[in-house]
């Protein structure tokens, strides 16, 4: 039944979702992944709706919406919070010596020649692809998806202690 309903409604689906996304500010898959979502708690609860088109095109419209007062409320930041570069005095030279030295420490402890890699992007020399690949022995070409897999592990190493330090305010 679920199977059969989904396969009816995906065309419908995918054009409401495509026609309200502009309007929106939300992307037609976020809008779909939405409505799925919707239709899938409401099977948990209420069963199928008894008008399932109808039904769909107004939890469409009703996601819109609430992608629009989303959109609305959002304000960028005027400038980022990280890029604070301004501030000299010893507190915060302190703490951006300790998250620096936090950072080399875990770029120690990444595994096979993650550490090499990850110290020739942070070089002050700022090499080129082409060096740090002739640097490490491997190709160019390996570079790109090398370093992703080596910052997804820093970046999972680092989370817990980012995390640790208590929010901010």
């Amino acid at each position: 039944m679920t199977d059969d309903l989904v396969a009816a409604l995906r065309p419908l689906l995918l054009a409401e979702a495509s026609a309200e996304a502009p309007a929106s500010g939300a992307e037609p898959g976020d809008l779909e992944q939405a409505v799925w979502l919707r239709l899938l708690e409401r099977l948990d609860s209420d069963g199928p709706p008894a008008d399932p088109p109808g039904w769909l095109r107004r939890a469409v419209r009703s996601e819109a919406r609430r992608s629009r007062r989303t959109t609305r409320r959002e304000r960028p930041y005027e400038h980022e919070p990280a890029a604070d570069t301004e501030r000299h005095d010893p507190e915060h030279l302190a703490l951006a010596a300790a998250r620096r030295r936090a950072l080399r420490e875990a770029v120690r402890r990444l595994p096979g020649r993650c550490p090499r890699l990850v110290e020739a992007l942070l070089s002050p020399n700022d090499l080129t692809y082409r060096e740090i690949a002739r640097e490490l022995g491997i190709s160019q070409g390996s570079l790109g998806p090398e370093r992703s897999r080596c910052l997804g592990c820093l970046r999972r190493m680092l989370t817990p202690e980012v995390a640790a330090r208590g929010a901010r305010g």
